[in-house]
């Protein structure tokens, strides 16, 4: 369980991106510029206190993700809208703590992706214009979004497929249509913690 973010004078640089939604690069880059103070500890690693942390977030009009919220975001990217109200029906009436949002092409996932942070994006591999391997190649190449866990899915799963999906940095891909017990595994839907 983490600890509560009022309780801890000082942060890591990891937490730090943790409570503004970034990359630790950010912050770093932050921190080198003078914009985040830092205090140095005796083995040269950067440490920032609370205070220091609101008041470059009230500066900048930054809002700190609650570091104990327990609620996990979804976004599903897939161009079937009637497979997307499944999803979203099936995690949403099975599991406590998931907040879902849904795109129906890989334009529309670029946008929700900034404002969303999901946790976890469910990617359809054959979509039209950006397909799902451009859409997973640029979530795992930028570094505010390459922490975000991609589980891909297809209905045309085949060696070539999946290996590639896998470069690109998806988890796994899972075969369409989809078997609730595989995609409840690829999500560690227990650690969601199941409705009764």
């Amino acid at each position: 369980m983490a600890r509560k973010e009022t309780e801890k004078s000082y942060f890591t640089p990891n937490e730090v991106a943790d409570l503004f939604m970034v990359s630790p690069i950010t912050v770093r880059e932050w921190a080198k510029n003078g914009q985040l103070q830092a205090k140095l500890t005796p083995g040269g690693h950067r440490r920032f206190l609370r205070e220091e942390i609101h008041r470059f977030a009230k500066k900048r009009g930054l809002t700190l993700a609650d570091a104990t919220d327990p609620t996990t975001r979804i976004l599903v990217v897939d161009d079937d809208h009637q497979f997307c109200s499944y999803i979203s029906e099936l995690l949403t009436t099975t599991t406590n703590f998931v907040t879902l949002q849904t795109a129906y092409d890989g334009f529309s996932a670029g946008q929700i992706l900034t404002t969303f942070h999901p946790h976890i994006v469910l990617l359809d591999i054959m979509m039209p214009g950006m397909d799902g391997f451009e859409v997973c190649g640029k979530i795992k190449q930028d570094p505010e979004t390459e922490r975000i866990r991609v589980i891909a899915m297809t209905g045309n799963i085949s060696a070539s497929n999946r290996t590639r999906i896998l470069t690109a940095g998806a988890e796994c891909c899972l075969a369409k249509p989809i078997d609730t017990d595989e995609l409840f595994t690829a999500l560690k839907i227990d650690e969601l913690r199941i409705k009764a």
